[in-house]
């Protein structure tokens, strides 16, 4: 897909946001490579990121070049949601936090793609993509949640943990137009509670927005463990500035 930068700076806003998601999660997902529990997982998660890679490099293509915003940008100049850059922790981290994120993602990209806005054409792609991921969360979630004792404290420790970076995703991103985010929120809720309930799992009572009222990730304040992963990220690219292959 061809993309040129936007001018317009609500949709630059968006793209980054978007891009910023999908790059960052990508990344996280990425560090399981040589260390996932089974080597059909590891081809697994290391597919999800790299699906992820894709939509972020068209969405940040959209903003600007996609290598400079990526390995060149500050942590305060990153709009992503804080719940992507949460580290893996155990197997159950990791999948709690893909579930809460690709149930989302996957509500958004349909609705985006049911319109004719900029974002249409890779959300028509990346809904599909966004299916495939959701459906992989929400099957290990049953499986590790309805599994033994120990997979099950796991779990519901990772739900319970991660909560409170949720309410974040729906706060109305600033150049994504006609979107209800009450409603999305709802629906989300909705397909959460009744995965939860079947995997034996029970709904966190926690609040769901103090992680956007204390610092929202979309206005570039993250939290600790985003500052470490950034710098390894962008190692490379720092060290050699210029370089080609």
């Amino acid at each position: 897909m061809t993309t040129t930068p936007a001018t317009d700076t609500a949709l630059t806003a968006a793209a980054l946001a978007l891009g910023d998601d999908a790059l960052v999660l990508s990344h996280r997902l990425g560090e399981w490579a040589g260390h996932a529990p089974v080597l059909e997982e590891e081809v697994a998660l290391a597919n999800i990121a790299l699906d992820l890679l894709g939509q972020a490099r068209v969405l940040l293509s959209m903003a600007g070049d996609e290598d400079e915003l990526a390995f060149l940008r500050e942590e305060r100049a990153f709009r992503n949601l804080q719940l992507v850059e949460q580290p893996n922790g155990d197997f159950a981290h990791t999948i709690a936090r893909q579930l809460y994120f690709s149930v989302y993602q996957h509500l958004l990209h349909d609705r985006l793609a049911s319109g004719d806005g900029p974002f249409a054409p890779l959300a028509g792609k990346a809904v599909k993509e966004a299916a495939y991921h959701r459906d992989h969360a929400e099957q290990w979630t049953l499986r590790l949640g309805d599994g033994t004792d120990e997979s099950h404290a796991r779990m519901q420790a990772a739900v319970d943990a991660l909560w409170r970076y949720t309410g974040e995703m729906f706060q109305p991103v600033e150049g994504i137009d006609g979107i209800d985010w009450p409603g999305l929120e709802s629906t989300w809720r909705d397909v959460i509670e009744d995965v939860l309930g079947r995997a034996t799992l029970t709904l966190p009572e926690g609040p769901r927005t103090g992680a956007w009222r204390a610092g929202a990730g979309r206005q570039g304040l993250h939290t600790e463990p985003f500052g470490r992963m950034l710098a390894e990220m962008q190692h490379l690219h720092r060290s050699h500035p210029g370089a080609t292959w």
